[in-house]
This record gives structure tokens, sequence and C-alpha cells, in this order.
């Protein structure tokens, strides 16, 4: 049987919080910040969790990850 890998990208964006959720960045903050207002800015700051929906693909993306 070959290696199972770890997606190189899933793992530069994702983070397993020890509860087994996933943590993300946020997207729509890295350019074109100038036309977004200032509430829309605020409000991208931080972390979020991934959605249960999305957890299988990164599932698959993370095999040594235990989810």
């Amino acid at each position: 049987m070959p290696k199972m890998k770890t997606k190189s990208s899933a793992k530069k964006r994702f983070r397993v919080r020890p509860g087994g959720t996933v943590k993300r960045g946020q997207a729509f903050k890295r350019h074109i910040l100038t036309k977004k207002t200032t509430k829309n800015k605020r409000q991208l700051r931080g972390a979020v969790s991934v959605h249960e929906t999305n957890m299988g693909s990164i599932a698959q993306m993370l095999p040594m990850a235990g989810l």
C-alpha cells in the first residue's frame, strides 16, 4: 500500500482543535480592501470553525488528523 499523504494546501489552511472541530481563516480579507466597508472588514477578523457539512472533505484532506 502507498503511504497516505496529507494535502499540503489543507495543512496550511486548517488546524484541528482539541474538541475535534477544525479552525479556518476568514476569506475576503487579503486584498481590495478599499472598497469594503469598515464594518465588513471588522467582522472578518479572527478565525471560525469549519461547517459540519464540509467536515467530510476536510477529513479526506487531513487523514492523519483523526477526524
